[in-house]
């Protein structure tokens, strides 16, 4: 994939480059056309995704990123003792690894997600005598649950940065969580917009403005969006998180690993050492 001069936040999270040839561009993209466009490259791209990434990601394993952070350790959604007869939803699960995690702690745990071929990995990888979760498939910005259901939520890279209207998701998972529910997701680090997506030096000299909030979008001859990212700086983030009811606890930039060699997309242990990656923002509802 031709990226131009333009920095996406997309390796980690989708690692375009298969399917469809595309042309990377920056331009508007609104609520339905990220939704469409999201929903059908990761149709798309599932399995080879999934054959690139799940020895990394694991079956049942709780990532928070490629720096490698786990929930085991992190403990962002508090100590794993305390998640066991928890409710907890899992938004943008793609195959439901973190989920299948959180059921093996003792938790109820809904793995949400848009795409259907994803949701077809997360059927091949549970079936087996582990702990599963319940399978949604279903837009983030439209939770198909009542108000009050769950006691936590989380996403690792999932929807957040492919939708056009984050604040409506954070008002969705407010509604769905009980009274000082946790809210922990994880997006790239806004700083790499600024930056080439490479993992080599190459990817270390500002390339674009860190402020220019324009989608970055890959269509096809016709103008189709074919995959579609949503840049938000910190600040903005935090403001999103703000205007959908949340109060936020932490902000979490994970170092990278000496243990970490893997090169994945614009993540390498050369940038990792030098600029964050990663951002997890832990939220908890009011």
């Amino acid at each position: 994939m031709n990226q131009e001069d333009y920095a996406s936040e997309d390796a980690y999270a989708a690692d375009p480059g298969s399917g469809e040839d595309a042309e990377a561009t920056r331009r508007h993209a609104g609520e339905a056309e990220s939704s469409r466009a999201s929903r059908s490259w990761w149709d798309r791209n599932a399995d080879e995704y999934q054959s690139d990434h799940g020895a990394f990601l694991g079956d049942d394993r709780f990532v928070w990123g490629p720096e490698g952070l786990d929930e085991a350790e992190a403990a962002l959604l508090g100590p794993a003792a305390s998640l066991k007869g928890k409710d907890i939803l899992e938004i943008g699960a793609g195959a439901a690894q973190c989920a299948r995690w959180l059921a093996a702690q003792g938790a109820r745990a809904v793995a949400l997600d848009l795409s259907h071929r994803q949701l077809q990995h997360a059927l091949r990888i549970g079936d087996s005598d582990a702990p599963g979760a319940l399978l949604v498939e279903a837009d983030a910005g439209r939770l198909p649950f009542r108000a009050g259901s769950f006691d936590l939520a989380c996403s690792s890279y999932g929807a957040v940065p492919f939708v056009a209207d984050p604040v409506g998701v954070v008002r969705e998972v407010h509604r769905v969580l009980r009274p000082g529910g946790r809210w922990v997701f994880s997006v790239t680090h806004p700083i790499r917009w600024a930056f080439p997506d490479e993992p080599g030096p190459e990817g270390l000299s500002v390339a674009a403005s860190y402020f220019d909030r324009t989608p970055y979008v890959e269509q096809d001859e016709r103008g189709r969006a074919l995959y579609v990212e949503h840049h938000r700086t910190i600040g903005d983030r935090v403001r999103d998180v703000v205007a959908g009811g949340f109060r936020l606890l932490d902000l979490v930039e994970p170092e990278w690993p000496e243990w970490n060699s893997q090169e994945w997309g614009g993540w390498s242990p050369l940038r990792g050492n030098l600029i964050p990656g990663t951002a997890i923002f832990v939220c908890e509802r009011d």
